[in-house]
């Protein structure tokens, strides 16, 4: 027990076995680089509280890996460096309350491996990043009672940290609406960041950012599913566009193979055509024919109608045409 001895060191007669160190209301001096009470490997708990250290200069505590329990409250710190408890990795409670904190360094936290209870009480945190939130979830024991908590919304991050950690008296400075709430008991509305689900429909981009800077000090964070919705689109709209023109294509190329056109009325008979007329000239014409062009057999026309293309039924009919010509003409004559 060395408290309120006016000490600028550690006693060197102290014993370098000792496990237990009290070092509170004195004027200790902080060396700026190297290591302090560097002859007490052995320390599990220490207490430097009420002492003036200003500034703690990196890997201060390295030679105490040790330590389970270190006190730095009212110390007046202002500001912890990332390597400030570097190497006390077996660290179970950090006392920092009453000091003039304004903002937490996130990886202060890293090294405190073993971390069970952490004070933060009666600093000047007025917010806390959504990191150090997410580091701290690994702490069981968290306080920060006492902090002029500035409630608008970017403190939604620590309301929901505190709601699930069913944290009480954790209460807003500012604004002046909400000063004495318990920030836990607060919702979205309240911390003003209804603005964000209330935009109309009709309103642009531009402007949900204007709305939502001149509201949000930090003004950070966007929204991409205009940017996935309009993807979407587009890729639905060329979708339909290479499916209309595979059928349309497929369309042409079905009509254009089955195109006929029907034969003519007139059927040929030796290559003239006969035309419709009286009996008498029609009976007269096919005896012209018939004297000057006797009638083709079969092999005739089959020769003559082979011209490269397929026959279908569409003009199978007018295979008949020659019986029923010589059959009119017997009659006729």
């Amino acid at each position: 027990d060395c408290n309120r001895k006016s000490l600028l060191h550690a006693p060197s007669s102290l014993p370098s076995n000792i496990t237990g160190l009290d070092l509170s209301f004195n004027s200790l001096v902080v060396p700026h680089h190297g290591t302090l009470l560097i002859h007490f490997p052995s320390l599990r708990s220490l207490n430097l509280s009420s002492n003036a250290l200003l500034a703690l200069s990196p890997a201060v505590f390295s030679n105490l890996g040790a330590l389970r329990l270190l006190d730095l409250s009212s110390c007046s710190i202002a500001y912890l460096h990332m390597d400030t408890f570097k190497g006390l990795g077996n660290l179970h409670t950090l006392l920092l309350r009453n000091n003039s904190l304004q903002e937490l360094e996130v990886p202060f936290f890293l090294p405190l491996k073993a971390l069970f209870h952490l004070d933060l009480q009666h600093n000047a945190l007025v917010s806390v990043d959504t990191w150090s939130l997410q580091l701290m979830e690994a702490v069981p024991q968290v306080r920060l009672e006492g902090n002029p908590w500035v409630c608008d919304c970017t403190t939604h991050p620590l309301q929901q940290w505190l709601q699930r950690r069913q944290a009480v008296q954790v209460t807003c400075a500012s604004p002046p609406g909400l000063r004495g709430r318990e920030i836990a008991a607060l919702d979205s509305q309240d911390l003003g960041c209804r603005m964000k689900r209330r935009f109309p429909r009709g309103i642009s981009k531009v402007q949900q950012d204007t709305v939502t800077h001149s509201n949000t000090p930090t003004g950070k964070g966007g929204r991409s599913w205009p940017y996935l919705m309009g993807f979407l689109v587009a890729a639905i709209g060329i979708s339909i566009l290479i499916a209309l023109a595979a059928k349309c294509k497929l369309f042409h190329k079905n009509f254009a193979s089955y195109r006929h056109r029907p034969l003519p009325e007139t059927s040929s008979i030796g290559g003239s055509p006969m035309e419709d007329g009286s009996g008498w000239d029609r009976g007269s014409s096919l005896r012209g024919a018939c004297e000057s062009h006797p009638m083709p057999s079969a092999a005739d026309l089959q020769a003559e109608d082979d011209d490269g293309f397929i026959e279908d039924n569409y003009i199978q009919p007018s295979e008949h045409l020659p019986e029923e010509e010589e059959r009119e003409s017997h009659l006729s004559i």
